[in-house]
């Protein structure tokens, strides 16, 4: 099975596709982490306004489009050929960031933010397309292990851009090395994405909505008909909430509790993200091509289990920061670094059938608007988990702790989850 999973990237229905999501996802987060990293060193001081406001202020700006949106992306996803319309959106990735390379240029924060802005939207209405054309082009029991492939590739994406903005941005001529990058891979994405083969559009007859606050309303009112489709765009929205906790508290837990320095921090990265694409394609090999939510509530339970043990971490008084070697010098760190790897390995083996589970259970017609209310409500959860982080550290609570209690919600999440897509985890294609 798990041949047959790796072997969908040699097919022209699923390669290119993959090729292309990749691509993108490491250039947002390229492009994002070297604006924040020139934010906070570099260009903040030098609006008036304080880094760490503009950074929490880029965080924002970037996932606004996606309430704003994504609901007129849906309908436009299933109005139309999704093969046509990725090829539109590299195209405008081509564009926005050529206007970054600008941005980089002249040194404009605000300039760059608006980029920022522009990625954001892109990404709005890329999104429905990229989940939404799968089940055209992926036989039912390939779906489990496309979207197997296509989420371990997202984290490993997301790792990569990000470290490589932070690493270069900084050095002698790093920013012209990733302005360049950023258009070189945008200009293959959208290379990669002219081989993605077309597709039948869902509802050739859909009005489009181009008020967006009608077109969100019409896609969250149709994704909450049917419960399956309910109980799956919540569960997805649960990992990320839980994912966006865990990324955006490394550096609180290294510096602030671990006395860790940033080595540290890209070493935690590192581990989530290798654990949650081990986990993705676990659940590829795992359900042999069955669209079933059998794992789902193990998986919660492991999570739980692993975000409890994150109770032991104590925290560490030192003078100067530990490296890497320092910091795997005793158990703890040995012990924490598991904790997370299984903890992200076991949510990779949550999330991906529930993907298929949504892509199955949607209406054809409607399912690239299933695919935006989940963005909808993804995005309204990544809020929901910064908002409480901060509200919870600003209360007292540690680091560890703040993890630990999130972690645990995600057993009676996956219980709740569970239920919502009985009595059967399929429906029958057509």
């Amino acid at each position: 099975m798990a041949y047959r999973q790796f072997k969908l990237l040699q097919t022209r229905r699923f390669g290119p596709l993959f090729a292309t999501q990749f691509l993108g996802a490491f250039n947002d987060n390229l492009y994002k982490n070297a604006l924040v990293i020139l934010i906070t060193y570099r260009l903040g001081a030098s609006t008036g306004v304080s880094p760490e406001l503009l950074v929490t202020a880029a965080a924002g700006i970037f996932i606004l489009p996606f309430f704003v949106f994504s609901g007129v992306a849906g309908e436009l996803a299933d109005r139309y050929d999704k093969a046509l319309l990725i090829r539109w959106t590299k195209i405008a990735e081509v564009l926005i960031m050529a206007a970054g390379v600008i941005g980089f240029a002249i040194g404009d924060v605000w300039f760059l933010l608006g980029v920022l802005l522009l990625m954001g939207t892109q990404s709005a209405f890329f999104g429905p397309l990229k989940y939404g054309i799968l089940p055209d082009h992926l036989a039912e029991d390939e779906l489990v292990g496309g979207n197997a492939l296509i989420e371990a590739a997202t984290f490993l994406a997301i790792l990569a851009g990000t470290i490589i903005g932070g690493l270069f941005v900084l050095k002698y001529g790093g920013i012209v090395m990733v302005s360049a990058m950023t258009v070189m891979v945008a200009v293959i994405g959208y290379g990669a994405s002219r081989n993605i083969p077309s597709t039948r559009a869902g509802d050739p007859s859909l009005k489009i909505h181009w008020n967006p606050i009608t077109a969100t309303a019409r896609v969250l009112v149709h994704v909450a008909h049917t419960r399956a489709v309910l109980a799956a765009v919540l569960g997805i929205a649960w990992f990320w909430f839980l994912g966006s906790a865990y990324m955006a508290q490394f550096p609180n837990l290294a510096k602030g509790v671990l006395a860790a320095d940033e080595s540290v921090v890209i070493l935690f990265l590192m581990v989530f993200a290798a654990g949650i694409g081990a986990g993705s394609l676990l659940a590829g090999i795992l359900l042999h091509g069955q669209i079933s939510a059998r794992f789902v509530p193990w998986a919660g339970a492991a999570m739980a289990l692993f975000s409890l043990d994150l109770l032991q971490v104590e925290m560490v008084s030192s003078a100067a920061l530990r490296d890497i070697p320092a910091f795997l010098s005793n158990l703890g760190g040995w012990r924490l670094l598991a904790d997370l790897f299984g903890l992200s390995l076991a949510a990779g083996l949550y999330v991906v059938p529930l993907y298929a589970i949504l892509q199955t259970r949607s209406d054809p017609a409607h399912r690239a608007r299933a695919i935006a209310g989940l963005n909808i409500t993804d995005a309204a959860f990544m809020v929901a988990s910064s908002i409480l982080g901060l509200a919870a550290l600003a209360s007292g609570v540690s680091v560890p702790v703040f993890l630990a209690l999130a972690g645990a919600a995600s057993l009676p999440a996956a219980l709740l989850v569970t239920w919502g897509v009985k009595p059967s985890a399929r429906r029958p294609a057509g």
